[in-house]
């Protein structure tokens, strides 16, 4: 068996059975002309070999990174080129992923992850655009002239490990207005400020969930405090591990302080240092550290919350009960297993679900006090139900309303913990309760961004849709790099209020669309009377939620109900009927 180190590019057109659906002749014609004329040159230009041509794609092999990466630019931006003046219905366009992986060599064939995963890359790609494995952008960086948006670990079908993907930005290219937040963003009118993830100095990667857990505190902690504005934990965290110019921080973020600092545990000891900038101007307003003992932790959290607020808030809010901490060596390691059981519950796998479950149980048993275990163990129950990740259901809804139910008997005061049972009482359709949840919530935490958002959701299924869009544009300005979900959420807001030109501007603008925006999508096209289109997207929505589920007898209006219980949370019957007169109209059949 022969093997070899090569990169590996993957590409294919978007679209390409509607495609062919509306104009196969067409279509076939524009892609061999697009081939012949353009792409295949190309690829030869760099010194690609063609391994195989699919009917809609091609899986190339390059002996340099450097040359798949440029060869993968110059193809998007020839093509954006190529298709200028051409109807958006009747574009060629391609995704393009690119690995560097070990291949198998089997004639003129190649085989492995190292193929797989460029393949999942290429999925994962926006239209128009590159993705690239970390490993091929560690081998480029520096050496092509390009700019590299890193989007994180990304799980991938049929890959056991995640993925680290960067995507290219392309100038010139489709998604270049998608690079970044080109807007200015306006300065709140009281203080606004921005924490970024704390780096981790103690030398052991393994402890990157201690340095995250105080940044996280901390960003909480300054959140309840009226008289600033707080950037969401979120947008915050898209600058762990750069290098990073506060300044441009400031402008991405719309904020005028930045704090930074770094955590060093070892032993029985723990070092934080912390500086605050004013961002604006880049001048260092005052920078501290502490070194003392682990359990001295919180009082060091405390102490830079003070500092912070009193600095540049003026001063302090009365912002209800103090946190009662407990020292004890039971707590701390208590507080040490819920740390860790949160880092996992982020990795968003089954089997992280699992071992986060493992590590918050275990935080209860040392301490049963401990508000946060409770809630994140509920959180846990609650997205496995989300994922139908569990034989009973209904068992795990039920532990999840429960573990909250104690959280908030142990803690009050935390927007966190009354924002997931309003959460929980909204998929249960108790909206009354749910409503009151969210409004504490907020109260609690003027700047929880993910209590406003649930709770414009909130608003959207119990038919105040336009308050609900206002409630997303509030907390979409508190975490400027607001996750896909958020805007998902607003497009359906929009498609309820019947503002369907910006339900679809909402819900196209995603990246890397999850299935249920598909669904959203189509319905928002129907109502707008773009019925190709509707009917294009419902096709796609259904033929992912059967290969994701495998559980579809055929395209019936259950499949759509099973797959997104989202779909049900309306509390009044007539925005059900809208909802499925728009799918109707798609092409779903009841």
């Amino acid at each position: 068996m022969e093997r070899r180190l090569a990169a590996i590019l993957a590409a294919d057109v978007v679209g390409y059975s509607r495609l062919m659906g509306a104009d196969e002749a067409g279509t076939l014609t524009a892609l061999k002309a697009h081939r012949s004329e353009f792409i295949d040159p190309k690829f030869a230009e760099h010194k690609g070999r063609i391994v195989k041509l699919m009917g809609d794609g091609a899986l190339v092999e390059f002996s340099s990174v450097v040359d798949a990466v440029e060869c993968a630019v110059a193809v998007q931006r020839g093509m954006a080129e190529r298709n200028a003046g051409v109807p958006d219905d009747a574009r060629i366009v391609l995704r393009i992923g690119v690995n560097l992986g070990d291949v198998i060599i089997e004639g003129d064939d190649i085989y492995g992850d190292g193929v797989n995963v460029a393949a999942r890359l290429q999925e994962i790609a926006e239209t128009g655009g590159v993705c690239l494995s970390g490993t091929v952008h560690d081998h480029v960086k520096g050496k092509v002239d390009l700019t590299f948006e890193d989007t994180g670990e990304q799980h991938v079908k049929n890959i056991a490990d995640p993925v680290r993907v960067y995507r290219v930005v392309i100038a010139g290219g489709m998604t270049d207005q998608m690079a970044e937040n080109t807007h200015e963003l306006t300065l709140p009118d009281k203080p606004s400020i921005a924490v970024l993830p704390f780096a981790n100095m103690s030398g052991d990667p393994e402890q990157e969930y201690f340095s995250d857990g105080i940044t996280e505190d901390i960003i909480t902690e300054l959140s309840r405090f009226r008289s600033l504005f707080v950037i969401a934990r979120n947008s915050s965290f898209t600058f762990k591990g750069q290098a990073v110019d506060v300044t441009e921080v400031s402008r991405k973020l719309g904020v005028q302080y930045v704090v930074e600092g770094s955590v060093r545990k070892a032993g029985n000891r723990v070092r934080v240092t912390a500086q605050l900038v004013e961002a604006t101007s880049g001048n260092h307003i005052w920078a501290e550290r502490w070194d003392r003992e682990l359990e001295d932790v919180f009082a060091v959290q405390d102490d830079l919350v003070k500092t912070i607020v009193s600095t540049v808030g003026g001063r302090i809010d009365v912002v209800g009960k103090a946190r009662a901490v407990r020292k004890s060596e039971a707590h701390l390691r208590a507080y040490d297993f819920y740390l860790r059981g949160a880092a996992a519950e982020d990795c968003n796998t089954k089997e992280d679900y699992q071992r986060a479950r493992q590590y918050l149980e275990r935080a209860i048993e040392l301490d049963p006090g401990l508000a946060m275990a409770h809630h994140h163990l509920s959180l846990v129950n609650f997205l496995e139900w989300m994922a139908h990740w569990v034989d009973d259901r209904d068992k795990a809804f039920a532990d999840a309303m429960d573990a909250e139910i104690t959280a908030v008997g142990i803690d009050d005061t935390d927007s966190r913990i009354h924002c997931q049972l309003g959460m929980l009482h909204h998929y249960s359709r108790a909206f009354d309760e749910a409503g009151q949840d969210f409004r504490m919530a907020i109260r609690l935490n003027p700047n929880d961004f993910q209590a406003m958002a649930l709770y414009g959701n909130y608003l959207t299924a119990v038919g105040n849709p336009e308050d609900a869009i206002d409630q997303f544009d509030k907390a979409m300005r508190l975490n400027p790099l607001e996750p896909s979900w958020v805007r998902w959420l607003r497009g359906a807001a929009c498609f309820t209020a019947k503002r369907y030109d910006e339900a679809i501007a909402d819900l196209r603008s995603i990246r890397r669309p999850f299935n249920e925006v598909r669904g959203w999508l189509a319905a928002s096209y129907a109502g707008a009377g773009q019925l190709d289109e509707a009917r294009a997207t419902l096709e796609e929505f259904l033929r992912v939620a059967e290969e994701d589920m495998a559980v579809f007898p055929g395209h019936k209006l259950a499949a759509w109900e099973t797959y997104w219980h989202g779909a049900m949370e309306y509390q009044n019957e007539a925005d059900f009927e809208h909802l499925y007169d728009a799918l109707r109209k798609a092409g779903l059949e009841d």
